[in-house]
Formats: C-alpha cells, sequence, structure tokens
C-alpha cells in the first residue's frame, strides 16, 4: 500500500505562530521522512507520526530538500534515535548537512549583520545567527541528482529547484500526481510563490524554479510552508 501523508506540526516562536507540513512517504519496502523541522523538535514531529497510527522505528530514510534549519535541524536527534536511518539529499547541498561546508544560511546572516541595524535588529540578527550555529552536522548516506527516478511509493522523481538555496530539490510522485515543494515554492492565498524572497539567493532561478514546478502534470502541491493546494 502507497501513502502520502502530511504532517502538522505547530510551531510558536514568540509572536510568531504557522504549522509546518514534513511529510511522510509510505510504501511496502519504505517509510521516508521529507524534512524534520527544526531544532529540538523530534518530540513533536515523533508525536504527529505516532498520531498516524505509526511506528518511527520503522522510519528508513529521511530526505532533505535542503539544509535550512527549520527543514534539518532536528535531522541530529533522529539520526542519533534512530540510527537505522538513511539520510538522503541532493549532493550540492550534502557538505551543508555534513557540516564540511558553512551553511550559506549562516553566511547570509552574519552578513546581514554588517549593514545599518538598531539594536533591536542588531540583537534579533545575532539570536538567529547563534540558531543557525547550533545546528548539528549529519552525515548524508544517499546523494540525488535531478530527474533521478526513486522507488518510493509507485515511483518519485528528483526534480532540481534552485533557487532558495542552490542544491534544493522537489520530489514529483507521477502516479500520485502530487508535487513535495520543500522550499521552492509556498502557499499564500491559495497561490503558489516564492518562499521568503528577502532570503532567497538567487531569485532569477528561484522564479525559474517555481515555473517549472507549475508545468508538471500535478494536482496536489504539499508545501511545507502553506499546506496543500489542490488543483
Amino acid at each position: 500500500m502507497e501513502e502520502i501523508i502530511v504532517l502538522n506540526i505547530p510551531v510558536k516562536f514568540g509572536d510568531i505562530e504557522e504549522v509546518i507540513h514534513p511529510v511522510i512517504l509510505m510504501d511496502a519496502k519504505e517509510m521516508i521522512l521529507v524534512d524534520c523541522g527544526y531544532i529540538g523538535f523530534m518530540p513533536k514531529v515523533e508525536g504527529a507520526i505516532q498520531a498516524q497510527g505509526l511506528d518511527c522505528s520503522q522510519l528508513t530514510k529521511i530526505l532533505i530538500t535542503h539544509h535550512d534549519h527549520d527543514h534539518m535541524g532536528a535531522l541530529a536527534d533522529f539520526k542519533q534515535k534512530y540510527p537505522q536511518i538513511q539520510v538522503v539529499a541532493s549532493s550540492i547541498e550534502a557538505p551543508f548537512i555534513a557540516g564540511e561546508t558553512k551553511s550559506m544560511r549562516l553566511e547570509q546572516a552574519e552578513a546581514l549583520q554588517n549593514a545599518a541595524l538598531t539594536e533591536e535588529q542588531k540583537a534579533f540578527g545575532e539570536a538567529f545567527c547563534n540558531i543557525l550555529r547550533s545546528v548539528k552536522p549529519v552525515a548524508v548516506d544517499i546523494t540525488v541528482h535531478d530527474g533521478q527516478i526513486m522507488d518510493w511509493c509507485g515511483g518519485c522523481e528528483i526534480i532540481s529547484t534552485p533557487g532558495h538555496t542552490p542544491g534544493h530539490i522537489t520530489l514529483y510522485l507521477k502516479k500520485h500526481r502530487t508535487i513535495i515543494t520543500g522550499d521552492a515554492a509556498v502557499l499564500e492565498n491559495n497561490e503558489l510563490v516564492i518562499a521568503n524572497p528577502q532570503f532567497t539567493l538567487d531569485m532569477e532561478s528561484a522564479t525559474q524554479s517555481l515555473a517549472e514546478l507549475q508545468s508538471f502534470e500535478a494536482d496536489k502541491y504539499i508545501c511545507y510552508h502553506g499546506g496543500i493546494k489542490s488543483n
């Protein structure tokens, strides 16, 4: 039996509230978690998985769409508790996830600290930098590339969707006419848009990636931020 299960994980930081949407891909051989939340979020994600009647010890893989802290923050905790899990990512993102190369998001945040900021903005920026510095690296077990077809849930195509980060990947499950966007698209007012343009590392590539995603034969887009858009 093949299932695509969207998780709903509430997030609250100060006055900011949202819901993030990691995804479980299930078939006869695999139980794959796509992205895993912020630092310290493993119990929340475990609870959401268990609420679906699933056993986290059956997880076989965690796929990380890109190395931002809200997508891989809990990865080290999952790997420590469930060592059988294989970590999957693009070859471009793998060095960032493994800590072999400095996070591009951290470099961006540190550079912004040199701008003309108020004391309050500087304090917020430094706190954000410290969060990014505290993300624990994890080695990537399996690297994937654009156009590669994985035998998950009846066939899962890896789509290279650079822009938000250079090695960002998205998943296309053709049989289910479903795309898991990561941060290549977010859902706002029932429209797919570019995630956080102010933090997007390459807007031209991000725009092209968003257009490419919308060209696929898909009835459902699962956005990590925003939820599900059904056509």
